[in-house]
């Protein structure tokens, strides 16, 4: 598994097409929180990175369905994954090592949002009033969310052999799943039906967790996700010895 995630890793960061992804969604987050006038940081009167955590899961999307989309479906025009199943690997530990070689990218995307952290930091008034608790909380409702659409991506990724066709089918069901279940559960009347709905996008386990209390329910949710795509990830990919 470790060299698969080596592999995927060292293969991405030698490409200017990472470069490029990490830049663009630097460079969107940036003009969000300090440029544009509706979601100006430095408006809000208090010290917070709530302009992130609202753009990031909607910028990932895009940024997360490009890194994933030539996981499997590169690999299967390319004929390359025939060469990959002749190692001494297993069908999940090939498909783990792609998960956390993209999940790893994701966190080499976050890593430089930190310097947002310390300017709203140095910025408060005093310096530091900040609520370091629903920061560090949303950070990791980022990961979690991150790591779902990881998931979904390499699920999409094996479906095809064509990555644009990954790349748009990523961004739909990422789509689906974070923002459109919410939006029809806050259509239905009747209150069960529509909590049940809205409880299965990832958004709702995002908003909770980001309120900086972490809690057992959202974080099986988030597992169970994932775990639910992997398992799709590895029927379809097992399909190529039927």
């Amino acid at each position: 598994m470790f060299s698969i995630f080596k592999k995927e890793v060292r293969s991405f960061l030698s490409s200017l097409i990472a470069y490029v992804v990490v830049a663009v969604f630097l460079l969107a987050i940036g003009l969000f929180m300090w440029i544009y006038k509706d979601t100006n940081a430095l408006d809000y009167g208090e010290a917070n990175l709530s302009t992130l955590f609202f753009m990031a899961p909607w910028v990932f999307i895009f940024l997360i369905s490009a890194i994933t989309m030539r996981t499997f479906a590169e690999e299967q025009n390319t004929r390359t994954v025939e060469l990959i199943t002749t190692h001494p690997l297993t069908d999940w530990q090939i498909i783990l090592g792609k998960y956390f070689a993209g999940l790893f990218l994701v966190v080499f995307a976050l890593i430089p949002t930190v310097l947002y952290y310390i300017t709203i930091y140095k910025l408060g008034s005093p310096a530091g009033n900040i609520d370091v608790g629903a920061t560090m909380g949303s950070y990791l409702g980022l990961l979690f969310l991150g790591g779902c659409y990881v998931s979904i991506g390499l699920f999409a990724s094996s479906l095809t052999n064509n990555m644009i066709v990954a790349f748009l089918l990523s961004a739909v069901l990422c789509f689906i799943s974070y923002s459109v279940l919410g939006a029809i559960g806050n259509t239905i009347n009747a209150s069960k039906l529509s909590y049940t709905i809205e409880w299965l996008g990832i958004e709702h386990h995002y908003q909770s967790i980001s309120r900086g209390v972490i809690d057992t329910r959202d974080v099986i949710y988030f597992v169970g996700f994932i775990t639910f795509f992997l398992g799709l990830t590895n029927l379809m990919f097992g399909k190529r010895k039927w």
